[in-house]
């Protein structure tokens, strides 16, 4: 599991790639989360543009116009 420093520095190095770019597809691959996963989360996610990408504790955040995604490393 990722220590924070580590977080911080992969939230730096993905940022300019991902601001601005459209999200194309999705794939889960953990649904045991603090919040459950949605069902219909491969519908909702395709097509949002990812705004700005933050950190909060050991999680990343993807910020869109509809919301945020939440992802843990």
């Amino acid at each position: 599991m990722p220590e924070l420093p580590e977080v911080e520095t992969t939230r730096r190095g993905i940022q300019s790639h991902l601001e601005g770019n459209v999200i194309q597809s999705v794939c889960v691959r953990e649904s045991r989360f603090r919040w459950p996963v949605t069902d219909d989360l491969q519908q909702i996610l395709p097509g949002l543009t990812i705004t700005h990408i933050a950190r909060r504790g050991k999680y990343l955040l993807l910020n869109t116009v509809s919301g945020t995604l939440i992802i843990h490393l």
